[in-house]
This record gives structure tokens, C-alpha cells and sequence, in this order.
């Protein structure tokens, strides 16, 4: 399901709440606009506020949008985590919901999983986005470790969480930009994602 791209008006948020109002205004213009498609002083309209309001809690603009990178990476964190947890119960089952869940993750929110990836020229630059992008992929790892035999080495354990990253986010990509011609139903999509991590995961 779609998020809700109308932003909350004036008095909608309490006391204290400004900051986290300017960051959700800041999504949904990202959504519409793209990140490098809107003001401060426009973001500033949409949330109702005056346009010295978001410099009480952003030093600028760039600011802004970084703390809309950091907030998306958490729920896509959140959703993974829940995705995977939700499907155990057959071996690969946490591993293609998490495929899935990327997936849904970048049509859902293709502003965002955009800026997510490309705020920075490297995560290596940004220690923030850094750590909670690792915990991403530490979701990933957790569930490739439970599938493969105990005492598998960490190396191993990161090279299948790796190719299987590289395979969901190229896809995901590919989707979000419109270039993937295999136009799949949430079934085969999901039978796409059970057959990469099956091949990736077997001995």
C-alpha cells in the first residue's frame, strides 16, 4: 500500500512534534519532487509554519533531507526485521520475505530509496548512515546464518548476504525506474525471490 503523500496542516502536530512534522513534509515533497525539487522555504508552507521554523531545528536544507534518509532507512530496517520474523516456519522463507519486503520498500517509497543511496557518494562519509544501513544488512546476515550449516565462517556468511543484496536492490532499482519488462504479479515476484535465495543459498 501506498503511503499517504498529503502532508499534515496547520495544528496538526503537538507542541515539541515540529521537527518530526518537518521531516514527514520533507518526504512527501521528495515523493512529488524528487530531493533536489523543492525549498526549505516550500516545505516550511506545506507544514504550516514559518519559514524560520525548520532553522530551529536543522542547521540547512541538506540537513533536512539527510534526517529523511536516516528516518527511511529505519522503517525499511523496522519492515525487514517484521517481514522476516513473520515467515519463519520453512528454511528460505525469511529470506525471500526479505526480498520481497526490499522490493515493496523502493515502489512504496521510490523518493526516499533513491535518497537513501544516493545522499552520500559513500556510506563510508556519513558514519551515521553507515551504522543504520548495516543494520539493514545485519538483518540479512542474521537469516543467511540460520540457514547455513553451523559454523559457517563470517566471510561466507557475508559473501551470500552480499550477493543476495546485489541481486534485490538491482531489481528493486529496475522496478522504480520503470525497466524491468517481466511486469510480475505479487505471486511471481514473489516465486522470483524464492528461486534467487534458493540458488544463492544451496551448498
Amino acid at each position: 500500500m501506498e503511503q499517504d503523500t498529503k502532508p499534515a496542516g496547520r495544528g496538526q502536530y503537538h507542541h515539541g512534534d515540529l521537527r518530526a512534522h518537518l521531516v514527514e513534509t520533507v518526504r512527501v515533497l521528495v515523493e512529488e519532487k524528487g530531493a533536489d525539487g523543492f525549498s526549505i522555504s516550500e516545505a516550511a508552507r506545506r507544514a504550516g509554519v514559518s519559514s524560520a521554523a525548520p532553522y530551529k531545528h536543522f542547521h540547512d536544507r541538506n540537513e533536512i533531507v539527510r534526517a529523511v534518509a536516516l528516518a527511511g532507512i529505519d522503517r525499511m530496517r523496522d519492515q525487514m526485521d517484521a517481514a522476516a520474523l513473520g515467515a519463519r516456519g520453512t528454511v528460505l522463507g525469511p529470506i525471500t520475505a526479505l526480498g520481497t519486503c526490499y522490493s515493496n520498500f523502493a515502489r512504496t517509497e521510490p523518493g526516499v530509496f533513491r535518497l537513501m543511496f544516493g545522499l552520500t557518494d559513500s556510506h563510508e562519509g556519513d558514519q551515521e548512515i553507515k551504522e543504520r544501513g548495516d543494520a539493514c544488512a545485519e538483518i540479512v546476515r542474521r537469516e543467511v546464518r540460520l540457514v547455513l550449516p553451523k559454523g559457517t565462517d563470517e566471510q561466507e556468511i557475508s559473501r551470500r548476504a552480499h550477493m543476495l543484496h546485489m541481486f534485490v536492490h538491482g531489481h528493486a532499482f529496475l522496478e522504480i525506474d520503470g525497466k524491468n519488462d517481466l511486469d510480475l504479479t505479487p505471486e511471481q515476484e514473489h516465486a522470483l525471490m524464492f528461486d534467487i535465495s534458493d540458488r544463492i543459498m544451496r551448498d
